[in-house]
């Protein structure tokens, strides 16, 4: 089985930079993305032969949103998280499969001035009940960008982003605990010591051309099924985005 995760930055936008052709030639059994930056209806046109669409649009137009393609028709599609406080930016989607749960997410932004430090805090700890929910059920594949590079290895410049969003002490410690409660960082555990690879460059600073980027975008696995997983691809090497896309190669 084969998982794509990606950020779009804007599915029109990354549809105009070659998103179709990139998602017919992976063979994906499913794809998920984050920041569609979709109201319904703005894609009227828009196919992928094969798959079974969903969408959860944010209420604001223009922002955030998550998207699921799949080849395989889910038992049953939920949307959000079911707390009020949360499901208003369409970041959640879970499909229910016969063996697992595949949850695409699109954790909130801390911002620059940590604006939302606090809510993300909430919402950390809302999604780790609930993918705990999850897990006690069926083993769950948990995939997006999760706006944290959980150590120093996972970004290019540690020391001068400390204090920054996506690399405070709270934040990075969230991903500590939900990996204590029982998941696994797919990459890191096949490739504990992997340096250098990263899923997200900024656009300024020519960042891309320089690597210095952050892994921000997981494929986080129930803790029993970590041995399933085969390979964990950070596909470096395709652009349409600020964001690469990341591949999961599994066996269930």
């Amino acid at each position: 089985m084969k998982y794509i995760t990606w950020n779009v930055n804007g599915l029109r936008a990354c549809i105009e930079k070659g998103f179709t052709d990139f998602a017919k030639g992976s063979n994906a059994d499913a794809i998920g993305l984050q920041e569609i930056k979709l109201s319904e209806g703005q894609l009227k046109d828009f196919e992928l032969e094969g798959y079974h669409m969903y969408w959860n649009y944010a209420e604001k137009k223009g922002y955030s949103g998550t998207a699921l393609f799949t080849r395989t028709k889910p038992i049953q599609v939920t949307f959000g998280l079911g707390i009020e406080e949360h499901d208003h930016e369409g970041r959640v989607i879970c499909a229910e499969y016969e063996d697992h749960y595949f949850v695409v997410c699109y954790t909130p932004n801390s911002k620059q001035d940590l604006s939302r430090l606090s809510y993300r805090m909430t919402w950390e700890d809302a999604m780790r009940d609930y993918l705990l929910g999850l897990d006690a059920k069926k083993p769950v594949i948990y995939c997006g960008d999760l706006n944290v590079a959980h150590e120093e290895i996972d970004l290019k410049n540690p020391s001068t982003n400390h204090h920054n969003a996506g690399f405070t002490d709270e934040e990075r410690s969230k991903m500590t605990e939900l990996l204590s409660a029982g998941f696994s960082d797919s990459f890191r555990y096949l490739y504990p010591d992997a340096r250098d690879i990263y899923s997200w460059w900024s656009y300024r600073f020519n960042a891309r051309k320089n690597n210095a980027g952050w892994r921000i975008d997981y494929f986080i696995t129930s803790r029993r099924i970590e041995g399933s997983v085969k390979d964990v691809r950070i596909l470096t090497d395709v652009y349409g985005s600020d964001h690469c896309p990341v591949e999961l190669d599994f066996t269930l």
